[in-house]
């Protein structure tokens, strides 16, 4: 294997977000108030590159660590969730461009402004026809779809016998069609408790016509165009790790202003906050939890790319690791954000404290499905009964 790391080639996103973090705080109240990320800031971001950071090279994108990655993403959402949850989003999408032809890629990335949004797979299916699909149908949560200039949809494919397609696996294949956003019809339909800031509403497509060019499908790592250790990494695992991502950015947040907190206030009655053992305790047990949370995440990120193959997907193992990791730290995260809230008392529940707007915003994400409970029993059903029908990915 002949990777040449980020770092090694001068990419250090992690310092491009820092740069960016006092623009995007200063931001933060007219993204949550307008759902979306105000122009000028939005020119930053993409000449930073950070919606590039898993874009293949072939593509024109960064192609770094997913420890890298999931650092860069923590500090943006140290700053906004809301951006921080988009530009994950993005990235992840991104990760799409090694399963489409390379001419399509470059017809979406070639543009700097090239981002892709879209929401989960549902109900709705596509029609295969000569040269392509068409399709119709209503997607929801398409995160960042007001940044972006191409859009997808995740569905089955219908053949022209009307029965459908199945991939190697035997199952219906899911087919991701991509077309520039124009296309889509926007259904606004955001209106939530956080996260408002990323604008996750659905759209419609009614009869659109998508080339074949212009389709790939994630469920199969091993029909990648591109090689390298980024790529054999599936997409429910990046996924995750970009939730992760998010979800330590904005603990470590509330973390750091509670800590300030606690220095300067003393709760009628009682000492200052800073000289309570039971404050002392907590604080420090919630430090080490999330430390702990990141620190083993990106050992098994970095555990998992030393050992990945330059074509062949991972394995087994190797993702229930990923996903134990991510559910780990973001089960951390969470308690930590409760812990501060809780403990900062009236002084977190007023709009514009440091801590209102995360509170809402990590609640928001620990109702996504990379935050579900259900991921530990997955895991721990798989150690002990292995997973026969390939079904976690």
């Amino acid at each position: 294997m002949n990777y040449v790391s980020a770092t090694s080639r001068g990419i250090d996103p992690v310092a491009r977000a820092r740069q960016l973090g006092p623009l995007i705080a200063e931001a933060a109240a007219q993204i949550e108030q307008d759902q979306q990320i105000p122009p000028a800031l939005l020119a930053k971001i993409i000449e930073a590159r950070l919606p590039r950071m898993l874009l293949p090279r072939s593509a024109g994108g960064d192609e770094v660590e997913p420890w890298i990655y999931m650092r860069a993403i923590e500090e943006i959402s140290r700053h906004d969730g809301s951006v921080g949850w988009n530009l994950f989003v993005a990235n992840s999408a991104a990760f799409i461009a090694p399963f489409i032809p390379l001419s399509a890629a470059k017809a979406i990335y070639d543009d700097p402004r090239g981002w892709i949004a879209w929401g989960p797979p549902n109900q709705y299916t596509c029609s295969a026809v000569p040269g392509g699909y068409r399709v119709s149908g209503q997607w929801h949560f398409a995160s960042g779809s007001r940044q972006a200039t191409w859009m997808g949809a995740h569905c089955n494919v219908i053949e022209p016998d009307l029965s459908r397609r199945l991939n190697r696996f035997g199952r219906p294949t899911t087919k991701t069609l991509l077309f520039p956003k124009h296309k889509a019809t926007p259904i606004h339909d955001w209106d939530t408790l956080g996260m408002r800031g990323t604008a996750s509403e659905g759209y419609r497509l009614d009869d659109v016509f998508v080339p074949e060019e212009f389709t790939g499908t994630r469920e199969d790592p091993t029909l990648r165009r591109d090689p390298g250790p980024l790529y054999a990494f599936t997409t429910p695992g990046i996924y995750s790790v970009g939730v992760a991502g998010v979800a330590i950015g904005i603990a470590r947040a509330m973390l750091d202003e509670f800590l300030e907190l606690a220095k300067a206030k003393t709760p009628r009655g009682l000492i200052r906050m800073a000289d309570m053992p039971v404050v002392q305790s907590d604080l420090a047990h919630r430090e080490a939890a999330l430390g702990s949370g990141r620190a083993w995440l990106t050992e098994i990120l970095k555990d998992v790319w030393e050992s990945a193959d330059d074509i062949a997907p991972i394995d087994t193992a190797a993702r229930i690791r990923i996903r134990l990791g991510c559910a780990q730290a973001i089960k951390s995260a969470i308690e930590t954000a409760d812990y501060v809230y809780k403990a900062a008392g009236v002084s977190a529940i007023f709009k514009g404290t440091p801590f209102e707007r995360r509170f809402r915003d990590i609640h928001t994400l620990s109702q996504q499905i990379q935050s579900r409970d259900a991921h530990f029993e997955m895991v721990g059903k798989i150690m002990l009964n292995g997973d026969p029908d390939g079904l976690f990915l």
